[in-house]
């Protein structure tokens, strides 16, 4: 027996929707040497107070969704065979991968050489140079799309534990839905593995988004896409269970983001801030989930909409975001109005391509991950 979690669809399409503020807030955001990675392209001027709501959100928006990533894994297992599955994830994944790292992506790198004026000739007398070398020496990259050739690998690195459980673990996923039942703070279980990787690996491996030597960040998303698929086998009660809890994973959240922010501000990373981050994220999880499958578990033409329209809005707007910061980035205007039109014209854009170019031009929608068929709310197996 299988229940529609529409609850699932709206945090995909709302997170994705923050992804876009977050791109944006990117070209503005004074990080104070704080992360390992920022937009080569700013805009003239930056601000400092950005800082805080930009780091809040960096702290648990890759989790989830890799969380998300391996819920739907078990909804797409749930009908179909190990060759059936790979075959859908090279259609789903690989070939809108191909199309970003061929398409999307080089003008994102060409937009990033002209503003650090080491090129000065037209996109199509460079484009030949996008398979010299790989970024950021060079210039081939697979950009923002690094998330979809993550969960490609995690796709088919995990596909045999994921069909041993489907055939063996039962008696697991019936032991933890009824840890689950007795306390919903049994939910905690899944950080576990979260604090070892912290522990571990985070000052080891600092984030990279090119797979080499990226142990920490592909560990930790690997948990969160593995948890993902088990707690999408646990029988309905998991989703009372996020309810019951939600108020207190909100209240911890909201308590142990003030010295997680604080200490990474100071750039200070002891070892009780190693095991408050991970407890951070998975609250911050929690607490998303329980008011979701409150108030979001609802059947909307809109979110039919959205959710078949979100990946090739991934898929296209981090290009269109950096052409329009490109163009106003030394303009003399206040930051929150671009801010405004850059969110405007990314989503505008996005939807002109989407509507008008991609929907209605058949060859185009595997390109850029568009199923032939509408987008089926997500559903979550029950083992009633």
């Amino acid at each position: 027996m299988s229940e529609r979690r529409y609850d699932i669809d709206w945090i995909r399409v709302i997170v994705f929707d923050i992804l876009i503020f977050w791109h944006v807030g990117l070209f503005f955001v004074a990080w104070g040497n704080q992360v390992e990675w920022d937009l080569p392209l700013k805009n003239n001027v930056q601000l400092t107070w950005l800082f805080w709501p930009m780091m809040f959100i960096r702290q648990w928006r890759l989790s989830i969704l890799f969380l998300i990533s391996g819920i739907g894994t078990c909804f797409s297992l749930s009908s179909k065979s190990g060759g059936t599955y790979l075959k859908e994830r090279f259609i789903r994944l690989f070939i809108p991968l191909l199309t970003a790292i061929f398409i999307v992506v080089p003008p994102q790198v060409y937009i990033e050489r002209l503003a650090q004026s080491s090129v000065s000739i037209s996109f199509f007398q460079y484009y030949p140079s996008t398979f010299q070398g790989v970024y950021p020496e060079g210039n081939f990259s697979w950009g923002h799309l690094w998330f979809v050739a993550y969960l490609l690998i995690m796709s088919v690195a995990a596909l045999p534990l994921f069909l041993y459980l489907r055939t063996y673990g039962s008696r697991l996923f019936r032991l933890l839905s009824q840890l689950i039942h007795k306390s919903p703070f049994y939910l905690y279980v899944f950080c576990l593995p979260l604090l070892l990787i912290e522990i571990s690996l985070q000052k080891r491996f600092p984030l990279t988004m090119a797979l080499t030597n990226d142990w920490y960040a592909f560990s930790y998303y690997f948990i969160c896409f593995l948890a993902g698929f088990i707690i999408a086998n646990l029988e309905k009660t998991i989703w009372n269970a996020f309810v019951q809890i939600r108020h207190f994973a909100l209240a911890f959240g909201i308590v142990a983001s003030i010295p997680v922010l604080l200490m990474i501000a100071k750039g200070e990373n002891p070892l009780w801030l190693q095991l408050l981050k991970p407890l951070n994220v998975w609250s911050w999880i929690l607490a998303i989930f329980g008011f979701s499958s409150k108030y979001l578990n609802r059947k909307s033409a809109l979110l039919s909409y959205r959710n078949a329209a979100v990946y090739p809005f991934y898929i296209l707007h981090f290009t269109i975001t950096l052409l329009l910061g490109y163009l106003i980035k030394d303009a003399a205007m206040h930051c929150l109005l671009k801010m405004l039109l850059m969110v405007i014209g990314t989503y505008g854009i996005s939807f002109i391509f989407y509507e008008f170019v991609i929907r209605r031009v058949p060859l185009l929608q595997p390109l850029f991950g568009v199923k032939m068929k509408s987008s089926a709310p997500l559903r979550v197996l029950s083992q009633e």
